[in-house]
């Protein structure tokens, strides 16, 4: 061409088509095994939603799951007003602090909650002369207030851990800058640290809350009639699968609700870092 420039548009080749391998075919077929499963499942439920052991049981599976839901609001309430005091002591770098929390934290993430749990239920009646004593029987005598208190000490060392490790993620830096203007240290711990290091602890709070949500259960095995409690009696009383197929689509509808809401309540609080 004369006095212009042709430009010659090329166009990516087509990727070659993928071989049906081994390990291909597998994923297809456990995909579609999981398919057909979920599409079973509905079925099901769907045709059951109107059954007799529903409209018998339905108003006791509501029952259980806002127990469900006092236990798990409660115990992560006390166990975060726990976690505070903890994780400061296990950053301390004084030893008569940081080695009590160090032991603390150790042994409630390190044993069962089903141990911990049973500690304190049956436990307890061991020393009922003592605790009578000094007024807090009530308490440990009670079923449902021994569970609260035994996922309370439970959350709170995996709460510590979490904000240890999110205060520690704070930079120096943001110490120094408090330091140099002459803000105490207290001040500067809950006014400037504290609010970064929640941010960075935003996700691993959200996956302490569902695994305490489903770590509820244990409350069940302890005469606390939550969720997997009501859904034990039913099964006991009518002998029906089916009670355990609803309750476990009641945690999944809990979880995923829980899970939607926290990360919309992560994305409004981080929007300042989307770039």
């Amino acid at each position: 061409m004369t006095g212009s420039t042709a430009t010659v548009q090329m166009s990516r080749p087509p990727a070659p088509p993928r071989a049906w391998t081994k390990t291909r075919i597998f994923g297809h077929t456990l995909m579609a095994m999981w398919i057909v499963s979920g599409i079973s499942l509905v079925y099901y439920l769907a045709s059951n939603i109107a059954s007799p052991f529903v409209q018998k049981y339905w108003p006791v599976y509501l029952h259980g799951f806002f127990v469900t839901l006092e236990i798990v609001g409660l115990s992560l309430l006390f166990g975060a007003l726990l976690s505070v005091p903890i994780a400061l002591a296990r950053a301390s770098r004084w030893k008569v602090f940081s080695a009590p929390a160090f032991a603390y934290v150790y042994f409630f993430r390190g044993t069962p909650l089903i141990a911990q749990t049973f500690l304190l239920y049956y436990g307890a009646g061991s020393f009922r002369p003592e605790l009578e004593a000094i007024g807090i029987w009530p308490i440990f005598r009670e079923a449902f207030y021994c569970v609260i208190l035994a996922f309370s000490l439970n959350t709170s060392a995996y709460q510590a851990e979490i904000l240890r490790g999110a205060i520690q993620n704070v930079p120096r830096g943001q110490w120094e800058g408090a330091q140099a203007l002459g803000i105490p240290r207290s001040v500067a711990f809950f006014k400037v640290i504290l609010p970064q290091a929640l941010l960075v602890a935003l996700r691993p709070y959200g996956n302490e809350i569902i695994l305490m949500i489903k770590g509820s259960a244990i409350a069940a095995i302890v005469t606390v009639f939550d969720l997997m409690g009501e859904t034990r009696r039913a099964y006991s009383r009518s002998y029906d699968f089916q009670a355990y197929i609803w309750a476990a689509v009641i945690y999944l509808f809990m979880v995923e609700v829980l899970r939607r809401i926290w990360d919309r309540f992560e994305a409004r609080l981080t929007r300042h870092l989307i770039r």
